[in-house]
């Protein structure tokens, strides 16, 4: 490639090397290509155009860096494939030119950098967030000419690995020869360094950080003194074996008291059953050992009994299990496993298959008691996860049919675009339905919300038998990140928006994909009923699902102010 003027021998298309004056205008430039920074300055204003979620400052100005060296990228690989074609040689540029570029560019990032302001101030009424660092704001551009400096020195530095792996394999092979040889060795080992030495000395660092935390307990938490929960009296399951999230999840939620307060009458005590990492080597020994103290703890004796999928390092949203243990006075008993130490974010990336072990081997190991007692005698089965949990979930199951025959009802929180069941769901919807909220086969089994207090479509078809529901708010970048997004719109940008997604969102190449993978490390934090945190929405799913008589609005409405007020 030519860039700075020059023709550098082992460059694709290159014949000799040649040297082009530099101009004055050319060193201020600090030896940029007049090409690559109008691309730069095009795709750093277009890294303000709205996200799913509200950015600060340092994310911003990252945003803005990273779609500024795609865009130089771009400008400099346009111009090279213009001039081979052209058959021409580079050229210096006029000072004329760089002057242009400087003024249009300056009018053109203060335009948008203000377009970026207001549409940040939409996103943030959207969803009731008040938070604003104007400092950090002002600061953003900073960030991102740091960020575009830090990969423009990468970039080179490839490059320039690149020219000195042909120059000498040049020696020994033809030039066209050594050209390609020599990409492919730098591709071959920059792809390794990526993925061997930084993504696996990552992952190992975050691996051993969380599993040191993972032996610590949470504080205000105890171990159980009632035996319905693991670690508790008689349980099979040792408390120190559970993990910082099972322990949470044991040593915490309403108490019998609690429940009678809301039931107005006498309560059962929720059973919670647990299994850690270091409770058993494998998901399978570990879903066997949460059957057995499952079964020790009475949970097939309860009139429901729970399947949870966990996400990433082992951790179960109080808010949903709490909902199910509120709406069915404590009778109720739920189970999980644990499958990584990771936090979710990052188990989302690396540890997809531990999910799907952790999900069939658990739900399968219930099934195989549940299905062997009485039919007069047995719970009902329910199966719930959130995010990587509704992943893991799905994959006990074949499609609708087996979700139907196998569950008396299913809840699916904030699913991972990657999901099978809900690809399969979601891209076989009925003509005319939304993406944010499908209709797949009339809504017979399975059927989707962003809002489930509202009516959930199709509203004029029956929702007999067991009921699977998807919540997915319109704003969860989990749901909707897809490589897909680098070159290919969405329906979900094409179509009408979400309640919580400005309608100036657009899809553009390359930018809206850095856009929602920068959002997915901050998803949760935003309030309740936007992007990856889901709440009260689930006292309307479990009421739904559930389909008990004995639920009044009333209750919803108590059980959901309770919840709220837990988180």
């Amino acid at each position: 490639m030519q860039e700075n003027g020059r023709n550098v021998r082992g460059d694709p298309g290159a014949n000799v090397a040649t040297d082009v004056p530099r101009s004055r205008a050319r060193r201020w430039a600090l030896h940029l290509t007049l090409p690559g920074c109008w691309g730069a300055v095009l795709f750093a204003c277009l890294s303000f155009t709205p996200s799913l979620l509200p950015r600060g400052g340092i994310l911003q100005g990252t945003i803005c860096g990273i779609t500024a060296a795609i865009g130089y990228g771009l400008g400099v690989l346009l111009a090279f494939v213009w001039r081979a074609f052209a058959d021409r040689p580079p050229r210096s540029p006029k000072a004329a030119s760089w002057w242009i570029f400087g003024a249009c560019g300056a009018v053109l990032f203060a335009v948008f950098f203000g377009l970026g302001q207001y549409w940040q101030h939409e996103i943030r009424t959207l969803m009731g967030v008040s938070e604003y660092n104007l400092a950090l704001a002002v600061l953003s551009p900073l960030v991102a000419v740091v960020m575009f400096a830090v990969l423009l020195a990468i970039g080179r530095g490839i490059r320039a690995l690149y020219h000195w792996a042909a120059r000498t394999l040049d020696r020994w092979i033809g030039q066209r020869a050594a050209n390609v040889v020599g990409w492919v060795l730098v591709a071959g080992l920059v792809y390794a360094i990526v993925s061997g030495v930084l993504l696996a000395g990552f992952i190992d660092a975050a691996n051993a950080a969380f599993s040191a935390r993972d032996t610590r307990t949470e504080e205000g938490v105890q171990q159980p003194t009632t035996a319905l929960r693991s670690g508790g009296p008689d349980s099979v399951v040792p408390w120190d074996s559970l993990g910082w999230q099972g322990r949470i999840f044991v040593g915490q939620g309403p108490t019998t008291e609690q429940l009678g307060e809301f039931t107005e009458g006498p309560a059962l005590e929720p059973i919670r059953i647990y299994a850690g990492l270091a409770s058993a080597d494998d998901t399978e020994d570990r879903a066997s050992l949460a059957v057995e103290d499952l079964t020790r703890a009475g949970g097939f004796g309860r009139s429901n009994l729970v399947v949870v999928t966990t996400t990433g390092s082992g951790w179960v949203d109080p808010a949903l299990v709490d909902s199910v243990e509120y709406l069915t006075g404590g009778d109720v008993a739920t189970v999980a496993i644990q499958y990584s130490y990771l936090p979710s974010w990052i188990s989302y990336l690396v540890d997809q298959s531990k999910a799907r072990e952790a999900g069939r081997d658990l739900f399968d190991a219930v099934y195989d008691v549940w299905s062997k007692l009485p039919q007069d005698a047995r719970p009902r089965l329910l199966v719930a996860g959130e995010s990587l949990g509704s992943f893991g979930g799905e994959t006990a199951f074949s499609g609708e049919y087996d979700l139907r025959n196998r569950t008396s009802g299913t809840v699916f929180a904030g699913p991972p675009n990657f999901n099978v069941l809900f690809r399969e769901f979601s891209d076989r919807r009925e003509a005319g339905s939304p993406e944010i909220e499908p209709v797949f086969r009339d809504g017979r089994t399975v059927r989707f919300t962003n809002d489930p207090q509202a009516e959930i479509p199709p509203t004029d078809e029956p929702w007999e038998g067991s009921r699977v529901l998807y919540l997915m708010h319109p704003s969860d970048p989990i749901v909707w990140w897809s490589p897909h997004l680098i070159t290919s719109e969405p329906d979900w940008i094409g179509e009408a928006p979400g309640r919580d997604v400005l309608e100036d969102m657009v899809w553009i190449p390359f930018v809206t994909f850095w856009q929602v993978t920068a959002d997915l490390p901050f998803s949760t934090g935003v309030p309740a009923g936007h992007g990856h945190k889901y709440s009260t929405e689930y006292v309307d799913a479990w009421a739904l699902v559930l389909q008990s008589p004995e639920i009044t609005p009333d209750d919803i409405d108590e059980v959901k102010f309770i919840v709220g007020a837990e988180e």
